[in-house]
């Protein structure tokens, strides 16, 4: 009996759990479609005020963003598929997040009107911290990712010695 309920709990929350990857990708694309509307539209508006360089630099800061969605909907389309979520998709948004900012805080500067928030905006310990992030990020980004492609290629050679074992 208990085992029933169990068995009836588990389908539920398999089929609630369907229920929320399904709304987290339909809002994932309703995020981008959205990003790139602000994106089109800070294209059209430093057209208009004839400021080209720091609308695109906008602009790049916005296409940032669709990058990070992007890694999101790849993140949700494998583990609709797999069932599998890999950590590397977290250090990847972590990347392009710091990569962004990295783009961003020049616009800041350039466009800041109070002293004392440009001396804020312009500290060389931010941008340090900001660089040192990215190179941790970066370092564990390469170990994960290379130690996935060990086991990838660890898992195919212990299947081909098991099918050469088996041809004997």
């Amino acid at each position: 009996m208990i085992s029933a309920f169990e068995d009836r709990l588990l389908s539920a929350l398999r089929g609630f759990n369907h229920i929320l990857h399904a709304f987290l990708a339909i809002a994932l694309v309703l995020a981008s479609i959205m990003v790139l509307w602000e994106f089109s539209m800070d294209v059209v508006h430093s057209f208009e005020v004839n400021n080209l360089a720091h609308g695109f630099l906008k602009a790049l800061g916005t296409l940032f963003i669709v990058w990070t969605l992007s890694s999101l909907i790849s993140a949700e389309i494998n583990y609709v598929h797999t069932g599998v979520f890999h950590v590397v998709v977290f250090i990847e948004v972590a990347m392009i997040s710091l990569l962004r900012q990295l783009i961003i805080e020049p616009v800041r500067t350039a466009t800041a009107t109070n002293a004392q928030n440009l001396d804020q905006l312009t500290s060389p310990w931010h941008y340090g911290l900001l660089l040192a992030s990215l190179l941790v990020i970066g370092i564990l980004h390469k170990l994960i990712t290379s130690s996935e492609k060990k086991g990838v290629i660890q898992e195919a050679k212990s299947s081909n010695s098991i099918l050469s074992e088996n041809k004997e």
